[in-house]
């Protein structure tokens, strides 16, 4: 009989946070294994302290590099795989031999535990069961008496050593964060969360219930103070305004606006220098969260991410913001005025919000352009841009308009062609179609223009196949006069 290893989770620091099944096996198991670094003293034995007894064997896994170089061939990847291999042999010699092995680990072990790298080196050769532990981001919240998240909000969990651009770009996306492993990466930490416009809502956790516990305003923390077991929380933005003071009531100023953005259809090259200079002067990036995270991030700036179905709350939100004098940018892919949040903004303007709130637009390459651009010319003449989503109109209204357009012999640029609900309104305006145009008139089916999963292909009409296309697609449908010549698609100027 070979014996269990168990990946025992110790939690924050505190021994009386561990389980009471963590408790048990220490004091159960032959063999006590935990890392520690050169030095030989072991954070997780000192937490397991209490819980072991005499006579059990101790496995001190030591790290032959942490912060320092290395003059393994491999560099620091090398060195570390090589001992995690070396390791994992050791807990094997005793797992062979019917020794059970627990292994300790501060927090869980399968949040950024050291346990896993043995765990998938071990678990398929022996049996292996992991006991989960109070992590640190959950020990934080306690301590500084915050809860993280409640309701629809969203927790992000961050490494640090991420780069400081991402890692903004990633806390103006979400409500509530933990940024972990921070050390030697806090000064690009705190710098991202001033660019993400959240700096000032942060909180510095050091050793959390330990005794030397230390919490502090993020903003005020000397780097050079700050230890490995440290992470930045940044709790429930909802809670802390129901119990934080309440601020003054916003002064109406002058100069606030809403800019609403086209961001073309794909990445920056496609992008106007005047919308670029709009989103670059913006204080607030309001959007879809696809969209805004387009958007580069700028050391102040706050972004406000939302789904795809909230056009309206949008866009009120982006006027409240302008209402109390602030910049703010509404960003659209392609043309914020086609199929976008330009509407939508101006719809709630009338209906009473923002009221002396100035509002512009700036225009950007429409799919339609795009995918004209990859075939050529077919959008040379007269043409009908017309959306098949019946999701604000119905069907019955796209039906009459496709009739009126085949019949008037447009081009037509067909937008939001299907989607995962949506699987037979393409079938049937081609059905329309085919009684104004021949089968073998052709067919642009654009997907994802500008982007790393681009596709065009030329049909016709008559071989469409509607299940090939999706919601990341534009159709251009040809008319009488269209051309498709050696995957050249265009349009006479004239009859």
């Amino acid at each position: 009989m070979t014996g269990t290893l168990y990946g025992v989770g110790l939690g924050p620091g505190d021994p009386e946070l561990m389980t009471v099944k963590a408790a048990r096996l220490i004091s159960e198991a032959s063999v006590i294994a935990y890392h520690c670094a050169r030095h030989g003293r072991s954070i997780a034995r000192s937490v397991a302290e209490p819980y072991l007894r005499e006579g059990q064997i101790e496995e001190k896994l030591v790290y032959p590099v942490t912060t320092e170089t290395t003059d393994h061939p491999g560099g620091y990847e090398g060195a570390i795989a090589d001992f995690y291999e070396l390791s994992a042999k050791r807990l094997a010699e005793h797992l062979d031999a019917g020794r059970d092995v627990v292994l300790l680990c501060e927090g869980d072990p399968f949040f950024y535990g050291s346990y896993m790298y043995m765990h998938e080196r071990l678990a398929g050769r022996f049996d292996a069961v992991v006991v989960p532990g109070v992590t640190s981001v959950s020990a934080a919240a306690s301590v500084i008496g915050r809860p993280l998240v409640q309701r629809d909000e969203v927790l992000t969990v961050l490494p640090g050593t991420l780069p400081a651009p991402e890692l903004a770009r990633r806390l103006a996306d979400t409500e509530a964060a933990a940024v972990l492993k921070l050390g030697r990466t806090f000064s690009s930490v705190r710098e991202a969360f001033a660019e993400a416009g959240k700096l000032d809502d942060a909180v510095f956790v050091e050793r959390a219930t330990w005794g030397q516990q230390r919490i502090e305003p993020l903003a005020s923390v000397d780097p050079a103070s700050v230890p490995y077991f440290s992470l930045a929380l940044l709790p429930s933005p909802a809670y802390a305004s129901r119990v934080a003071p309440p601020s003054p009531a916003p002064v109406p100023a002058s100069g606030g606006e809403v800019v609403v953005v086209g961001l073309g259809p794909a990445g920056p090259e496609w992008l106007t220098p005047e919308a670029a200079a709009e989103l670059s002067a913006a204080e607030h990036i309001v959007g879809y969260g696809p969209y805004v995270a387009r958007v580069p991030q700028k050391a102040g700036q706050q972004r406000h991410a939302s789904g795809n179905r909230v056009e309206a709350d949008r866009a009120r939100e982006a006027l409240s913001l302008a209402a109390a004098g602030s910049r703010v940018a509404v960003v659209s892919s392609g043309d914020p005025g086609v199929f976008a949040m330009a509407s939508a903004v101006l719809e709630q303007v009338a209906a009473g919000h923002g009221t002396g709130v100035r509002v512009r637009i700036v225009p950007g390459v429409t799919a339609a352009q795009a995918a004209a651009s990859r075939v050529g010319a077919p959008l040379g003449h007269d043409y009908c841009v017309l959306s098949l989503s019946d999701r604000l109109k119905p069907w019955e209204v796209i039906e009459k308009r496709l009739e009126a357009a085949g019949a008037a012999d447009l081009v037509l640029a067909l937008y939001n062609p299907a989607s995962r609900t949506r699987t037979t309104q393409l079938a049937d305006a081609r059905e329309v179609l085919l009684r104004h145009r021949a089968a073998s008139t052709p067919v642009v089916v654009a997907r994802d223009v500008g982007g790393p999963e681009e596709d065009i292909r030329i049909t016709t009409l008559g071989e469409l196949d509607p299940s090939t296309v999706d919601m990341r697609c534009l159709l251009i449908v040809g008319s009488s006069r269209t051309r498709a010549e050696n995957g050249i698609v265009w349009t006479p100027r004239s009859y």
